[in-house]
């Protein structure tokens, strides 16, 4: 049995990365190849920043970048090609430097998760690829996000081996 939410409390969260399973990510056995989890949850993160201030071309316009340090993945069931999938977030919390997040891959045409991936990202200065604070606007977003998932009901299950410092 699964400790992870269930597909129902997550569909209530916005959907990111919505698409079929495509046949060129398919293994032999004719599923999604493991590889592309990560890939796919990490679009769907990357979408879920844009309305914070984290645009896709936020490292062109501010000279910043939001970097993975940690992850942490499970594998609950496979996918299939032609499968219809998206991905749902969780912001857990923000340090200075680093933001905690839960990444949800849902297998939408069977009503179940798929893949759960815990993530620290940080915010990089690109000119010396070293950590930096998150710039004030961004920073009021990330914290915006974060106290509207913690009202979320469910509480949410962590891998337990990752943290903000």
């Amino acid at each position: 049995m699964s400790t992870q939410p269930t597909y129902d409390q997550l569909v209530t969260l916005p959907a990111f990365a919505v698409q079929p399973v495509p046949s060129a990510f398919e293994d032999s056995n004719g599923f999604l190849n493991v590889r592309h989890y990560l890939g796919i949850g990490s679009e769907g993160l990357d979408e879920s920043l844009y309305d914070i201030g984290i645009p896709f071309n936020w490292p062109m316009l501010s000279g910043f970048a939001c970097l993975s340090a940690e992850h942490h993945l499970t594998y609950l069931h496979e996918l299939r090609t032609g499968d219809q999938m998206s991905v749902r977030v969780r912001l857990l919390g923000r340090s200075e430097r680093a933001a905690h997040a839960l990444v949800f891959i849902l297998d939408d045409s069977n009503q179940r998760v798929a893949c759960v991936f815990e993530e620290i990202f940080l915010c990089v200065e690109l000119a010396d690829r070293s950590t930096a604070p998150w710039p004030g606007d961004v920073a009021a977003g990330l914290d915006k996000r974060v106290a509207e998932h913690a009202a979320i009901p469910w509480e949410p299950r962590t891998s337990g081996c990752l943290a903000l410092r």
